[in-house]
């Protein structure tokens, strides 16, 4: 906007200029309007910067009646044009009251005039101003929303970024627990069927064969599983109603030396498709644990309907120690899932008596 009044300033300057040849005084004119031009670019812009009310206070004081005084020797366009430029500078320098006294001032040019002359020239000299002072207010309210509106924009450029990383974090999280959930669970079964395999081949070979049988099918469909997630990533993993889903869970358990009974309880109903998998992750990582670290003899799946939740406990009767073990990467990976559907999960270790591993959903 600076450069706007550098243009209006010497545009009105060149326009007294002209005009005072034509004039009683034109030295006087042209000189007194070089010294308004310079100091309503220069000095304007300066005071401008500073951005304090005394030094525009000081600048109104010294160009108004320099504006008055080159009016005096020329009362033409030039000079009227130095008042539409003082006025609309001052609505950037000064408070609003202190633009209305400006403004009010400005028809006192006139004051030499017959009555009836002042008052024709001074209204149309007031309703200049006054119109200067709107345009100029119009486009500082302009000029500050876009200012308003391009940090606005900085600032949902910066939520965009956070909203991704946070995105590409909980994809991140997302793809690990199911790693650890589908894969990790997968293996952990053919490794412990394998152990059982190689502990009865000699003994028994047919019932080694049904084991080995039994990780080969495991292993394949672990390879699906793999697939499956590498081909679309996001898919949610397709699984049976949850009692059936988790009666395979416990016959896998049981196929290892584990024997793991099911226990059903409420009435069943059609569950999100969120909320059945972490169910069903939850007694997976479950029975992973117990056949890994518990030395249990004995476990048991709970699934509970009651009105408002639904509930899937594992229990076993292993040595319900930790052994110094901070929780892994599954029980992380549950935790975020129960959270993330406003259940809560609990891991209970009892020493000597087991361990119950507990997810309840709302439902």
């Amino acid at each position: 906007m600076n450069r706007a009044f550098a243009l209006l300033t010497g545009g009105a300057f060149l326009t007294l200029a002209v005009g005072a040849l034509a004039s009683a005084e034109p030295v006087w004119a042209t000189l007194l309007g070089a010294v308004f031009a310079t100091v309503g670019t220069a000095g304007f812009a300066w005071v401008r910067r500073r951005g304090q009310l005394g030094w525009s206070i000081a600048y109104v004081v010294l160009q108004l009646p320099l504006a008055y005084a080159v009016f005096v020797f020329d009362p033409g366009v030039g000079a009227t044009l130095f008042f539409v430029v003082l006025v609309s500078q001052c609505v950037l320098l000064l408070p609003r009251p202190g633009t209305a006294l400006v403004i009010l001032l400005v028809p006192l040019a006139h004051a030499g005039m017959a009555w009836d002359q002042a008052l024709r020239e001074g209204l149309g000299l007031f309703a200049s101003v006054v119109f200067a002072a709107v345009i100029t207010e119009l486009l500082q309210r302009e000029q500050k929303t876009r200012r308003e509106l391009a940090k606005a924009h900085e600032q949902l450029r910066d939520y965009a970024a956070q909203a991704e990383r946070l995105a590409t974090a909980h994809e991140r999280n997302r793809v690990a627990r199911d790693i650890h959930d589908g894969l990790g669970h997968a293996l952990t079964v053919v490794q412990m069927q394998v152990k059982a395999a190689r502990a009865v081949l000699e003994s028994d070979s047919a019932k080694a064969d049904t084991v080995l049988a039994k990780a080969q099918e495991q292993a394949e469909a672990a390879l699906a599983d793999v697939r499956r997630s590498v081909s679309t990533l996001r898919e949610p993993r397709s699984i049976p109603p949850l009692p059936e889903a988790l009666s395979a869970l416990a016959e896998e358990t049981s196929a290892t030396g584990i024997p793991t009974a099911v226990t059903i309880s409420g009435t069943e109903r059609a569950l999100a498709d969120e909320v059945r998998e972490a169910l069903y992750r939850t007694a997976q990582e479950g029975l992973t644990n117990v056949r890994k670290h518990a030395g249990a003899t004995h476990a048991e799946l709970v699934l509970d309907y009651t009105e408002a939740e639904v509930r899937v406990a594992v229990r076993d009767d292993g040595t319900g120690a930790v052994d110094g073990r901070t929780p892994g990467f599954g029980l992380l990976g549950l935790r975020e899932r129960a959270a993330s559907l406003g259940g809560r999960l609990t891991f209970e270790p009892a020493p000597g008596t087991g361990c119950t591993l507990t997810m309840e959903v709302p439902a």
